[in-house]
């Protein structure tokens, strides 16, 4: 059967990251069509030994398409959903614009790759934070129902895109010459300074990234019950995000036995050396990688019954958090 792919938003942040990612993995395709706005048409791409040209998208690029991977923002996935559809590929979206559609199966493949196959023509890559959350906690809680999450992110530069990652540079260099940093594509210095995600603040006080790690979690473990509160934050970190986990079973849960079941899984990599005081760094550990790094695995004294545990993460955004993620649910389709 044919492996015909198309990459829109190619010559975006994720979209590159798509090409590194299939050739690193070797995934069998026979054609490639790579797409981007009319700004980028005609540039030339080389890719494993081939010259692409870039062509501008529209609703003609699919003919003859198996899978759409997309991360050309939700506005773009919103208005060539259809024509993908109707071309016969399955678009595989890394945007917000269809996670919570009911017809849209929302996928991390470690978790719910079954999902996959329930799709109608559309499949929802997750935020990078519940992405991040959920490859290490799915296997605990497949053995020990999580009750409640209190999740606290560190969110890097690269969440935002290459001009957030240039202006954390480049307001870095200005502060240390002394100079007044300017922003531009963040709301407020990034460079040796934190502050609340920049996306927007709803009624209840929650910001857009906040609730979606609520939301989509709830989907994907189809679970409406589980308790989710999170509280999102952008750090002066270029790549990678870092998550603080705070766990509630329904039963005890022993760190010894988390620690066993985190080595075990899929897409985890324990680092948890409390002698030397290394655990996970998203620099030094995550960035670049295709794993979700754990460490601080601790009980939570503070809830009954030895049912609480603590676990820090780091994940690479751009990879596990977004084009890795994509790429490994068109390695597990059927085409």
């Amino acid at each position: 059967m044919s492996r015909n792919i198309a990459i829109a938003g190619v010559t975006g942040v994720v979209g590159q990251e798509f090409l590194r990612l299939i050739e690193e993995r070797n995934f069998k395709f026979d054609s490639l069509k790579v797409l981007a706005s009319s700004r980028s048409a005609g540039k030339k791409i080389q890719f494993m030994g081939e010259e692409y040209t870039v062509e501008e998208l529209t609703e003609d690029s699919f003919k003859g398409v198996d899978v759409a991977l997309f991360s050309a923002g939700g506005s773009q996935s919103k208005k060539f959903a259809d024509a993908v559809v109707q071309s016969g590929a399955v678009m595989i979206d890394n945007s917000s614009a269809f996670r919570m559609d009911p017809n849209a199966p929302l996928v991390v493949p470690e978790v719910n790759p079954e999902a996959i196959r329930k799709n109608k023509g559309i499949i929802a890559n997750p935020n990078c934070s519940t992405i991040i959350a959920l490859v290490p906690v799915w296997p605990l809680h497949r053995q020990n129902k999580v009750k409640r999450m209190v999740i606290s992110t560190y969110q890097a530069a690269s969440g935002a895109g290459i001009a957030a990652m240039n202006e954390l540079k480049k307001q870095s260099g200005d502060i240390l010459e002394g100079k007044e940093p300017v922003c531009e594509a963040l709301p407020y210095q990034a460079a040796f300074n934190v502050f609340c995600h920049d996306s927007k603040i709803g009624e209840s006080g929650y910001n857009e990234e906040e609730m979606k790690m609520v939301n989509e979690t709830r989907k994907i473990f189809d679970d409406s019950q589980i308790g989710i509160t999170c509280t999102c934050v952008r750090v002066p970190v270029m790549r990678a995000h870092s998550e603080s986990i705070n766990l509630e079973f329904e039963k005890p849960a022993d760190p010894a036995w988390v620690r066993e079941v985190l080595e075990n899984a899929p897409g985890v990599t324990v680092i948890d050396d409390r002698e030397k005081n290394r655990f996970p760094m998203p620099a030094i550990d995550a960035d670049g990688k295709d794993d979700i790094y754990v460490g601080r695995i601790r009980r939570d004294e503070s809830i009954s019954g030895g049912r609480g545990i603590n676990l820090w993460v780091c994940g690479d955004q751009i990879r596990k958090g977004a084009a890795l993620n994509a790429v490994q649910i068109a390695e597990a389709m059927d085409f």
